[in-house]
């Protein structure tokens, strides 16, 4: 009899125990509840690197898809010497006086955030007067030397805008574009006997990188200014001597230094 007794008492303890434990799903919900709630919706980390890092687009941004943009470009370099003569190695120039006059038209359209499609045209146009003497004392070669030319040329490109900073005022930007080019040209030569004329003409192609800044002035009004990076050119020249063809000049450039000289400024609209 005690040993029956015994074992009923431990069978309704086992019971008991049984009865009063939680269900899993109980025991879950209430781990969960003591973690956190910000661990679990906590959002993933952005990649690392300066692409990865990018703020989105927003939708009435200047640079947000289904956006247009215009602007212009215009360059001139003018110089001229005085009335005292200019002393170099060879000889002396008497004269000089020239510019370098380019102007040109863009526009584009975003495809998609921060990346648009566009293209370029423009004219260019070069004048040169110089009268000059070199090795006076050997061959006493005086000259007054004229030369003027004009270039037209059209430039597809591919622009992807940046946006490092949390700000719609500055963005950094990258274009890619191809050019092609064609130029003609005159070069009248005088020593004082004979008159010696040369024309040329060719077209040149380019491909390049130029990586740049823009700065909103206004709400869809930008300034931007680019610099040359990687350059790509191949040329090809017909050159004629009183009206005969004398020669035929190809030449190819590769850069892949920064080009200062190739430094742009442009107003651009957005729209």
């Amino acid at each position: 009899m005690n040993l029956r007794l015994l074992f009923f008492v431990i069978s309704l303890i086992a019971v008991h125990a049984f009865a009063t434990m939680p269900e899993k799903t109980d025991y879950l919900d209430t781990l969960q509840s003591k973690v956190p709630v910000s661990d679990f919706t906590k959002s993933p980390a952005k990649k690392g690197g300066l692409l990865g890092s990018l703020f989105p687009v927003e939708k009435d941004e200047a640079i947000h898809r289904g956006y247009f943009f215009t602007g212009a470009t215009l360059f001139l370099l003018q110089g001229n010497s005085d009335e005292d003569a200019l002393n170099i190695l060879f000889g002396d120039i008497y004269k000089a006086e020239g510019y370098t006059f380019t102007a040109e038209a863009f526009g584009g359209y975003f495809i998609r955030d921060a990346m648009a499609i566009g293209l370029r045209a423009g004219y260019s146009r070069t004048y040169v007067d110089v009268d000059y003497s070199i090795l006076e004392d050997l061959a006493d070669i005086k000259e007054h030397r004229k030369y003027v030319s004009n270039g037209f040329f059209a430039q597809p490109f591919l622009k992807n805008y940046l946006k490092v900073f949390d700000s719609r005022t500055l963005y950094f930007f990258n274009e890619t574009s191809i050019s092609v080019e064609y130029s003609y040209g005159i070069s009248q030569s005088d020593d004082g006997e004979d008159v010696s004329k040369t024309r040329n003409h060719g077209w040149t192609f380019k491909f390049g990188i130029n990586p740049g800044l823009c700065i909103m002035v206004l709400d869809r009004l930008a300034f931007e200014t680019s610099v040359g990076l990687l350059g790509l050119s191949s040329s090809w020249l017909v050159v004629e001597e009183n009206g005969v063809r004398r020669s035929e000049v190809s030449y190819n450039i590769v850069n892949f230094k920064i080009n200062l000289l190739a430094l742009d400024f442009s107003l651009v609209y957005f729209f």
